[in-house]
């Protein structure tokens, strides 16, 4: 059967524009020739990459959980106010060190006691007793220390000053307040020729810069004499 040259011609442009453009027209893919579609159709994600994106987020989110636990949390009312309670007993502590007195008012401290020097004059029995009113003695000298300290304190004029130290209780036998012997090395500490005892003088005091025995009724003045307090840091 013939065919119309038109035909003809019409069917080879249509065999050559399928050539070329084979989409264009509809075509099936030539077998055998893989597109990466083949392998990883579209919107898919390898298995590899897919693992490794949830190691990371899992990485991450531990991280921020121990950042979470280490931040100090806020700690409650009741601890707060105890806080403050230890915070205000501190800084009352320390007001009372620095206002501690190791001695009350109008007592001089040394060597760890208390000195009282009296302006009034009482006899030496009255003198005893009104130590005992503070809470203290009729000073008793233990040392050369406390003798020097005492020899710059009292009086130097015609002013006579009580010790607690008499022979009361045995004549000749000097003992102090406290119910302790007078030790032989503290004899030096008498004024020269005393005690000499004249009449009833079983009672010490200072005269001048010594010791002096005299009439235990005479009006003196008096040292009394207590261990002081402590204070913080002692």
């Amino acid at each position: 059967m013939a065919q119309h040259p038109g035909s003809l011609e019409e069917e080879e442009q249509i065999i050559s524009s399928n050539r070329l453009f084979p989409q264009a027209f509809g075509s099936q893919r030539t077998p055998g020739f893989k597109t990466f579609t083949g392998c990883l159709g579209p919107g898919q994600i390898p298995l590899v990459l897919l693992l490794f994106s949830f190691t990371l987020f899992a990485g991450l989110l531990v991280a921020i959980l121990v950042q979470v636990s280490n931040i100090p949390r806020p700690q409650g009312p009741e601890h707060s106010k105890q806080k403050e309670t230890y915070q205000e007993l501190t800084q009352l502590k320390s007001g009372l060190a620095r206002l501690c007195r190791r001695c009350p008012c109008e007592w001089i401290f040394f060597l760890g006691n208390c000195y009282f020097f009296s302006s009034a004059r009482k006899n030496w029995h009255q003198s005893v007793i009104a130590c005992q009113d503070m809470e203290a003695q009729l000073v008793v000298i233990k040392s050369a220390e406390e003798q020097k300290f005492l020899q710059l304190r009292v009086p130097k004029d015609d002013s006579r000053t009580w010790i607690g130290l008499s022979d009361l209780k045995h004549e000749g036998t000097w003992h102090w307040v406290d119910n302790s012997t007078l030790l032989s090395s503290f004899s030096k500490y008498w004024n020269e020729g005393e005690p000499n005892s004249h009449g009833d003088e079983d009672c010490a005091e200072f005269k001048g810069d010594g010791w002096n025995d005299c009439g235990c009724e005479r009006s003196n003045l008096w040292v009394c004499k207590k261990p002081s307090a402590s204070c913080s840091g002692d």
